[in-house]
């Protein structure tokens, strides 16, 4: 049985930073691409960040991109979000996905099929 867990949200001042983890039990962990996205209220989930299955390729959304890190270490069957700068607009429930063996970084929401339960980012101007 494939889990999730999230950790690392809270509320933080418009231009802080967090870091996110998702610890991943079940399965071979360092096989997997692995994915971030988030909900604000109101909206659709959305794509924030991913990382393939060896690490080497990763994926931003432009709204992120150049403040947000995606890393994963397979010793501790962990993927990181390092978020930077953080703005309002990034306040959102983030959750982290498995997507495919052996795949590259995606945004496509149908590639994942396992889900963490979520960790709330709160950003206040």
């Amino acid at each position: 049985q494939v889990q999730l867990v999230e950790s690392g949200g809270g509320l933080v001042q418009a231009g802080g930073s967090l870091r996110l983890s998702c610890v991943v039990s079940g399965g071979t962990f360092s096989r997997y691409a692995m994915g971030w996205f988030r909900q604000a209220p109101g909206k659709e989930r959305e794509f924030a960040a991913s990382i393939s299955w060896k690490g080497g390729n990763t994926g931003y959304a432009d709204s992120v991109k150049g403040r947000f890190t995606i890393s994963r270490d397979n010793a501790k069957n962990t993927v990181y979000l390092q978020m930077n700068s953080l703005k309002p607009e990034d306040t959102a429930v983030y959750y982290c996905a498995r997507g495919g063996a052996f795949s590259g970084s995606s945004e496509d929401r149908t590639e994942y099929n396992y889900w963490g339960q979520g960790t709330q980012v709160t950003v206040s101007s």
